[in-house]
């Protein structure tokens, strides 16, 4: 009885939820738009995207918060972008990390392989500018080295709150 007692007595223990940019938890109207200039071509979406995750040679922690963006606190599917398995079913590349000489080539092909119209997003300083791996013998260059970048979130890594502010520019919601 005493491990029960001390649980009862002990309450909840857990961490205050992030605060988000919207008020649905408290079940008001949803955020206003996202703010800053959406990127050529992102009109013609309708509001939805389907999005695919490359990582082309990070250390992971874009990935983690990727995949914070699209769990159930941050909901990112809520603004329209959902995670796909396949570039074909593909309008939005999530590109994280400097690009490796052995990822330039499955880079270039996972493009290419994403249907028109089609926007790349880089996501955090590694993307944009190679970070902490510039200079580095396998690294290639960043991913506006090796494919054309519409839209970039900085950050090392960047907030899953950014990552989410940036598809909302891509779906407009």
């Amino acid at each position: 009885m005493g491990l029960l007692r001390k649980i009862r007595d002990t309450g909840r223990v857990a961490e205050p939820s992030p605060k988000l940019s919207t008020s649905l938890e408290q079940g008001g109207p949803p955020s206003p738009r996202p703010e800053g200039e959406a990127p050529p071509g992102a009109g013609e979406f309708g509001g939805s995207v389907q999005v695919r995750c490359v990582d082309a040679g990070s250390c992971n922690g874009c990935e983690i918060e990727i995949a914070a963006a699209f769990n159930p606190v941050y909901d990112a599917e809520r603004y329209g972008a959902r995670l796909v398995a396949s570039p074909r079913h593909a309008d939005v590349a999530l590109v994280t990390g400097p690009v490796t000489r052995n990822m330039a080539e499955p880079l270039r092909r996972t493009v290419a392989a994403i249907g028109e119209p089609r926007l790349v997003v880089a996501v955090g300083d590694c993307a944009i500018n190679c970070g902490e791996f510039a200079g580095g013998y396998g690294v290639e260059g960043a991913v506006s080295d090796v494919v054309p970048v519409d839209l970039a979130v900085p950050g090392c890594p960047p907030e899953p709150a950014a990552i989410v502010a940036a598809l909302r520019r891509v779906t407009g919601r």
